[in-house]
C-alpha cells in the first residue's frame, strides 16, 4: 500500500469515528431537550445523588421513561453514576449549562431547537425537490421556544447592556417615548420594558395570531395602561414618524421582504429615531463562518426554520446567516445612518445593531 493510500484510509478512518461521534451527540441534543422539558435536570440539581426511582418519584415522571433517558445520559457523560449505590448525579459543573436556575447560560433551551426542526424534516426534504417552503404553522412549538430563547438573549440585559448601546436612550424612555417592537412574537421583551417605563407608550406587533394572543393574556394580566399588541405584517406597516424607538429581536431575516421591513421602520420613526436591531452575529460570505463556534447549528436553524419559511410566502428567503455585511447594506439602503453593529459578552450568537433616522 503506498503512503498516499495510506493517508486517505486514515483521513476515511478518522471521519467515520467522526460520524459516529455526530451521532452520539445528535441523540445527546434530542434527550438534553426532554431533559429541559420535562424539568429532569433542574429536579437533578435540587436532590444531588439519587436513585432513578427518587427522581422519577421528585419529578412526577414516569420511571421506566426516567431510567432510558439516564441511560443516554450516563453513556454520554452528562449525568455520572455509581453502580454501587445505584445512584445518579448531575455533577454543578454540568448543571451550570443545563438549568434554569443558571439561565442566561442554558443550553438546555437551544437543544429544544433539534426535535423542533427534526418534525418537518419531511417538509424540508420535498422542498429540496420542488422548491418552496414550509410555513409557520407547520412549528407549534416554535412561539414557546422562541420566548424562553428570547428570555436567556434580551430579557436578562435589555435593561442593563442592550438599551444602553443608544446614548441617552434609558433617559429618553424614563421621560417618555413611543415605542414599537416589531415581530414581538410572545411580548416579554415589550412586557418588560413597558413595566420598567410607564411614562413611554408601548407597542408590539407581529403577524401571528397566536402570538398576539399570548403577549395579550400577559398584558391583561400585568395591568399595563401605557401597552398595547396587534396583528400587523411588518411589510404592511405604513407608520409615519410615529415612534422614537423601534426594536427588532431575531426578527428581521426571516420576514418575507426583509428590505421593506426596513424600509417601513425607518419611515415609522421620528426625525432622531433610534432603531434597534438583534439579529445572528456571522458573516455573508460562508468561507468567512468556517470558525464560527455555532456556524453547523445556525446554517441548519436557518435551513429548516429562518429561510424556509420565507420562502413558503415567496419571500426573499435570507436566512439566518444572511450575514452583517448584507445587513449593514440594507440598512443603508433603508436610509439609516450612524450604524453600529454590537457584540455583547452574555450573547456570544447574535450582534446587537444601533442605527437612526436623521434628525432633519
Amino acid at each position: 500500500m503506498s503512503t498516499a493510500v495510506a493517508v486517505e484510509k486514515n483521513r476515511a478512518e478518522a471521519f467515520a469515528e467522526r460520524m459516529a461521534t455526530l451521532m452520539n451527540e445528535a441523540a445527546l441534543a434530542l434527550m438534553i431537550s426532554i431533559g429541559h422539558r420535562t424539568e429532569l435536570f433542574d429536579t437533578m440539581a435540587g436532590i444531588g445523588s439519587t436513585t432513578c426511582e427518587d427522581l422519577a418519584e421528585a419529578a412526577g415522571l414516569s420511571e421506566r421513561y426516567v431510567r432510558e433517558w439516564l441511560g443516554a445520559m450516563v453513556t454520554g457523560g452528562i449525568v455520572e453514576h455509581d453502580p454501587r449505590r445505584n445512584s445518579y448525579r448531575l455533577p454543578p459543573e454540568h448543571a451550570m449549562s443545563l438549568t434554569r436556575a443558571m439561565s442566561p447560560a442554558n443550553l438546555a433551551v437551544t437543544a429544544q431547537w433539534i426535535p423542533l426542526l427534526g418534525a418537518v424534516e419531511d417538509r424540508i426534504v420535498e422542498c429540496f425537490r420542488s422548491g418552496g417552503g414550509v410555513p409557520y404553522a407547520a412549528y407549534p412549538r416554535f412561539h414557546a421556544v422562541m420566548a424562553e430563547e428570547s428570555e436567556q438573549t434580551v430579557l436578562h440585559a435589555l435593561l442593563d447592556d442592550i438599551l444602553p448601546l443608544s446614548s441617552g436612550l434609558l433617559a429618553r424612555l424614563y421621560d417618555g417615548i413611543d415605542v414599537l417592537d416589531v415581530g414581538c412574537g410572545s411580548g416579554r421583551a415589550i412586557l418588560l420594558m413597558a413595566r420598567r417605563f410607564p411614562r413611554s407608550r408601548f407597542t408590539g406587533c407581529d403577524f401571528s395570531f397566536e402570538a398576539i394572543a399570548t403577549a395579550q393574556v400577559a398584558a391583561e394580566a400585568a395591568e399595563l395602561p401605557n401597552l398595547r399588541f396587534v396583528v400587523a405584517d411588518a411589510a404592511r406597516l405604513e407608520e409615519d414618524r410615529a415612534y422614537d424607538l423601534v426594536t427588532t429581536f431575531d426578527a428581521v431575516h426571516d420576514q418575507v421582504d426583509p428590505a421593506q421591513v426596513l424600509r417601513n421602520i425607518h419611515r415609522a420613526l421620528r426625525p432622531g429615531g433610534v432603531y434597534l436591531m438583534q439579529e445572528i452575529a456571522g458573516s455573508s460570505h460562508v468561507h468567512e463562518n468556517i470558525d464560527h463556534p455555532m456556524g453547523p447549528f445556525l446554517y441548519t436553524v436557518s435551513c429548516l426554520h429562518c429561510m424556509t419559511v420565507s420562502l413558503a410566502s415567496g419571500g426573499a428567503g435570507l436566512g439566518a446567516m444572511w450575514g452583517e455585511q448584507l445587513a449593514r447594506r440594507l440598512l443603508e439602503e433603508a436610509g439609516f445612518t450612524a450604524i453600529e453593529r454590537n457584540a455583547l459578552p452574555h450573547d456570544a450568537m447574535n450582534h446587537y445593531w444601533t442605527a437612526t433616522r436623521t434628525p432633519v
